[in-house]
């Protein structure tokens, strides 16, 4: 998938989320399904995913090279890296149950900032997609908690499907007949 694509996607995506979000009523921000993230925290561990990946993209090209090497396969395309994402979360249960425990619930009064940094952040990823060189996105690598290594290309087409996989996660477990 190419940059553009990619970026388009990204803000694509991003859009669905927050078209949600406007149709939900606030009190869900704090309030939740039992045994499941609120949307402050859905929303939290999105903004997290996302400055992560951006802190790591700020670093200096050689950097990233020495510290995590290159690829020696060609890239994934977006179905590849969305399926084996999917087949990692079930693979690892445990290990994100573990995970989401120590996830904070962000307050009613963070709710702004939140999703302003949500849109800050993914602005900021669309930006540096669109400037780094392809040949950079399909060689440098970056290490993902549950992925293992990918390439940049990889790793933010893996942030479009986590959004979106966010986005459906918020809309099953707030549909009228699972959450009332």
């Amino acid at each position: 998938m190419q940059k553009e694509a990619i970026a388009d996607l990204l803000e694509e995506k991003n859009q669905v989320l927050f078209d949600w979000l406007s149709s939900q009523p606030e009190d869900n921000w704090e309030k939740g399904p039992d045994n499941k993230w609120t949307v402050g925290q859905q929303i939290l561990h999105l903004v997290s995913s996302l400055q992560l990946l951006n802190n790591a993209l700020s670093y200096p090209r050689f950097f990233l090279k020495y510290k995590f090497g290159t690829c020696n396969r060609e890239s994934r395309d977006y179905e590849t890296v969305a399926k084996k994402y999917q087949e990692k979360l079930i693979i690892n249960q445990e290990r994100a149950r573990i995970f989401n425990q120590k996830l904070k619930k962000p307050s009613q009064k963070d709710r702004a900032r939140l999703l302003n940094r949500l849109q800050i952040q993914n602005k900021k990823l669309q930006y540096k997609l669109r400037k780094i060189s392809n040949i950079n996105l399909d060689t440098l690598v970056i290490p993902h908690p549950l992925m293992g290594k990918m390439t940049i290309r990889e790793i933010i087409m893996w942030t479009v499907h986590h959004t979106e996989h966010h986005t459906n996660i918020l809309k099953k477990n707030y549909a009228e007949e699972n959450y009332c």
